[in-house]
């Protein structure tokens, strides 16, 4: 069973949370440098890399990923100006989603080789904890084919909404940036964006399926104890090192 230290950094400034998730990620990148630089003979079994799993929530921001498209922004910078929305492009996978208050979101910085060296079942991992703390409200996730993500009412023709956005980072498997389940998230802020570059598709929040708002310090513990569950680690609370 590995170990996960947990933070819960509250609200912060997107850039502030990504810088710290680069910093975490090289930190493990210079561990497993220096581990296949120990003689093949006389190496450890396994690299002392650190796992960390960090919970926040961001001020209204827009984030697009390597392979987004520009134009799935349907504002300029001017009406962002007025929205009072940040504009970052990033180096995860996936196209163009929304961050804001009432959304966790989740930033694993994981060394896969210690879980499972395959990104397609993380990402099926992460799913699944998401799936999993949903059922516990009464709500049934499942996912899309061909998309990542969780998804409500998937396979019913004119009723698939996304309710937790993924995408991610790996680099020599370890990974950064992760996951934003909507819980009461003022879903109008998907409005001026083309979420995750899927036209034909909604989105949606725990509150809008409950028909009201719920205690996110809840969904977080439940969250943060189907992760640990689903990735079968034991997960440490860490004092948070960054703030707004």
């Amino acid at each position: 069973m590995q170990t996960i230290l947990f933070q819960d950094m509250g609200r912060v400034a997107y850039d502030a949370a990504w810088d710290y998730q680069e910093s975490l990620l090289q930190a493990n990148l210079q561990i497993k440098a220096e581990w296949y630089n120990i003689p093949e003979t006389s190496r450890p079994a396994n690299t002392s890399t650190v796992n960390h799993l960090l919970f926040c929530e961001h001020p209204h921001v827009y984030t697009i990923g390597k392979s987004g498209h520009m134009e799935n922004l349907l504002v300029n910078d001017a009406r962002l100006k007025e929205l009072d929305v940040s504009f970052f492009k990033t180096n995860r996978g996936g196209d163009i989603t929304y961050h804001g208050p009432g959304q966790v979101v989740g930033y694993p910085i994981l060394d896969l080789e210690h879980f499972v060296t395959d990104l397609g079942k993380y990402m099926r991992n992460l799913e699944e904890a998401i799936i999993r703390t949903l059922s516990r409200y009464g709500i049934e996730g499942g996912r899309l084919q061909g998309a990542t993500g969780v998804w409500l009412d998937a396979d019913v023709k004119g009723k698939a909404r996304k309710i937790c956005a993924m995408g991610v980072r790996c680099s020599r498997w370890v990974t950064m940036h992760g996951f934003a389940l909507n819980v009461n998230t003022d879903l109008r802020y998907f409005d001026y964006i083309v979420p995750c570059g899927i036209t034909d598709k909604s989105v949606t929040s725990i509150e809008k399926e409950l028909g009201y708002k719920v205690d996110e310090q809840e969904v977080k513990d439940i969250l943060k104890h189907e992760f640990g569950m689903v990735f079968n680690a034991e997960i440490v609370n860490e004092k948070a090192s960054v703030t707004a």
